[in-house]
């Protein structure tokens, strides 16, 4: 444990991964959102949707968590380009934060930005641990969102401040046809919500200066362009990369995306709150 952080280097955070279930984003995966979105990013819109989300924050001499930094290129990204004084990326996949630990090192970035594994479940961090708490896309993958933001309200310092993007949908309750057959092919730990649950989860937890800003309408955009770089010039040296089957079943995956991008009833989502003084 290094300041109160547990250190990815200990047994507690450096399981085999035969101890493992299989991971989502196993090394496949990882290839090929990385061809699609940049190296190191594993969700949509690289450095610019980054800068967008934490476009108010003053991360000088703060000290930052990323929940769901996947191989780590969001978190080495705001080490390098916003200098906090120390910056924590947390998944609950091995090789994802492997990879992540890897990059730092060669980056010459391990001094700032360090990487663990835990659990799914209560994050494992002490009580005012952060004064920023971020994630990009990765929230839609925790179902119960009372019990993730009354854990992420513990982890801020009082006027800390909470910054995210988000994948949620336009209304709670049974999904549309259209977006069970997306989430069917998917086939992730999708737990989606709308903002309203978000918004009444924040202030449940104590939250002030709730706002979210939905980016339905940029990201249906991105997500066609996507799709077409997938069925022509992305085609061949993804392929390669991760095979053509593999590329033939997210293309489906993307089709049946953009079916609910264009309904709205996907929806891409900024996220802020603060947690009072």
């Amino acid at each position: 444990m290094r300041d109160g952080i547990p250190d990815p280097t200990s047994k507690a955070h450096s399981a085999s991964l035969a101890d493992e279930a299989a991971p989502e984003y196993d090394d496949t995966a990882i290839r090929f959102l990385e061809a699609l979105w940049g190296e190191g990013f594993l969700s949509p819109g690289g450095p610019d949707e980054v800068r967008r989300v934490v476009a108010d924050l003053d991360f000088s001499g703060k000290r930052v968590l990323d929940i769901g930094c996947g191989s780590g290129g969001i978190t080495l990204f705001l080490a390098r380009e916003y200098q906090p004084a120390r910056i924590v990326g947390y998944d609950v996949e091995q090789p994802v934060v492997d990879l992540a630990t890897q990059r730092a090192r060669e980056q010459g970035l391990d001094d700032i930005a360090s990487f663990v594994r835990g659990e799914p479940g209560p994050l494992p961090f002490p009580v005012e641990s952060f004064d920023i708490v971020f994630s990009k896309d990765a929230l839609v993958h925790v179902a119960d969102k009372e019990a993730l933001f009354a854990d992420i309200f513990r982890l801020l310092k009082p006027g800390g401040t909470f910054a995210a993007s988000d994948w949620l949908t336009s209304h709670d309750g049974e999904p549309s046809e259209a977006m069970r057959t997306y989430l069917a092919a998917e086939g992730l730990s999708f737990g989606m919500a709308s903002a309203a649950r978000y918004e009444a989860a924040m202030a449940e937890a104590g939250f002030v200066d709730i706002r979210t800003v939905n980016r339905n309408a940029w990201y249906r955009e991105v997500a066609r362009g996507e799709l077409e770089r997938l069925k022509g010039p992305l085609y061949a040296p993804v392929a390669e990369a991760v095979g053509a089957a593999y590329v033939d079943k997210n293309i489906k995956t993307w089709s049946a995306m953009q079916t609910v991008l264009d309904s709205g009833e996907h929806c891409p989502t900024h996220v802020f709150g603060t947690r009072p003084v």
